[in-house]
């Protein structure tokens, strides 16, 4: 992304004087270009599902783990979204949902409201499950979220193949809560 904001201000440069442009000219096309890329690449801030992945959802994800990004309603300010976006995460139920997340979750980083970012931790897996497999340690998953021109998101288990769907329940409960306040928000 970079190299095609400096490939765009050597030809907008080069071409300058060609079309007259001053130099401040120059700067409000390179400015406006950068901060259209800048907008992209936040959006695109969530790492994809490693290829095949049976335990991850994610917006940069082109396979079978790839999440559409949610957007908020039209007319809705960024910063408004976000406050909407955070109040919807913190409702979710700290005992879990639909058999999920039995353990709770917990913010890593909360920047939801202030810069558009999100980092949070979401226990499941007691019981049974957890001491065969985990040792009775409840299984963690990561949940990143990061604002932009619209939400990137992305859900994926810390260990082993496949999550036996809590993953893909976790981001269809937060967007089935969003598309109640007219997001567009698809499930999984």
């Amino acid at each position: 992304m970079n190299r095609v904001i400096v490939v765009l201000a050597v030809l907008v440069v080069n071409s300058a004087s060609a079309l007259s442009l001053s130099r401040r000219g120059v700067a409000k096309v390179v400015a406006g270009a950068s901060a259209g890329a800048l907008a992209n690449a936040a959006n695109a801030a969530v790492a994809p599902c490693p290829s095949g992945s049976n335990n991850c959802f994610s917006t940069a994800s082109t396979d079978k783990s790839a999440v559409k990004p949610w957007t908020w309603p039209a007319g809705t300010s960024a910063a408004d979204a976000r406050k909407e976006l955070k109040a919807v995460v913190d409702a979710y139920p700290l005992e879990g949902q639909d058999k999920v997340d039995l353990g709770g979750w917990s913010y890593v980083e909360d920047k939801l409201v202030s810069d558009g970012s999100a980092k949070l931790e979401y226990r499941s897996g007691l019981g049974n499950m957890a001491k065969f497999f985990n040792g009775g340690k409840p299984f963690v998953d990561d949940v990143e979220i990061v604002v932009a021109d619209s939400v990137a998101v992305r859900s994926s288990s810390r260990v082993g193949d496949s999550d036996l769907g809590v993953n893909a329940k976790r981001l269809n409960y937060l967007a089935a809560k969003l598309r109640e306040k007219g997001w567009s928000a698809p499930a999984i």
